[in-house]
């Protein structure tokens, strides 16, 4: 099962339809979620994603660790120690070449859980919060908190993250309208 959600989970991705049919609140974008080897038998995901306006301007440079429990599927959350290093690497992978354990920090309240159910065409993989759980983390001296949360589907990914003002607990960026709708364009 952690295979096929790796397998769903990596490739390039874009929202052009989304984009097209909802402007004002769904940015074209492209997310490119790559296959890394880090954490020996465990399937790790890099993720960036930009604006297709400014390619060469990719962000939110990610690391999700893929795991199988005794209390099921989960995927936990890592961020770059220097983003910089790892900057374009969705289109230049062997930028991933250089990535060790050193240059990531784990982010230990950044986790979800994961669902799967049988549908027509495979899986279709639900990756929720565990209840009463904040993401909250440290970023070039700012408190960050993000709200995570995706579906993956052999051809499709939603993604429901958003960021969240830690004072007010009021959602300013990303899903703030459900979720981005993404097709896989290409396989990883």
């Amino acid at each position: 099962m952690l295979q096929t959600l790796a397998e769903y989970m990596a490739g390039e991705f874009d929202n052009q339809a989304q984009a097209r049919e909802s402007p004002t609140w769904f940015v074209h974008l492209r997310l490119w979620q790559r296959p890394i080897k880090l954490f020996g038998e465990d399937l790790a995901i890099f993720a960036e994603q930009s604006n297709v306006l400014k390619l060469e301007q990719p962000y939110r440079q990610r690391l999700l660790r893929l795991q199988e429990s005794e209390e099921g599927l989960k995927v936990q959350y890592y961020q770059f120690k220097d983003p910089n290093r790892v900057k374009g690497a969705g289109q230049q992978p062997q930028l991933l070449d250089r990535i060790t354990d050193d240059a990531i920090e784990l982010l230990p309240s950044c986790t979800l859980q994961v669902t799967a159910k049988s549908i027509a065409q495979g899986f279709h993989f639900i990756a929720i919060s565990p209840p009463d759980t904040q993401c909250k983390f440290s970023l070039q001296g700012s408190t960050i908190q993000v709200s995570l949360g995706f579906e993956a589907m052999p051809d499709s990914f939603l993604s429901y993250d958003k960021g969240i003002d830690p004072e007010t607990q009021q959602p300013i960026w990303g899903a703030l309208m459900g979720a981005y709708e993404f097709q896989k364009v290409r396989s990883y």
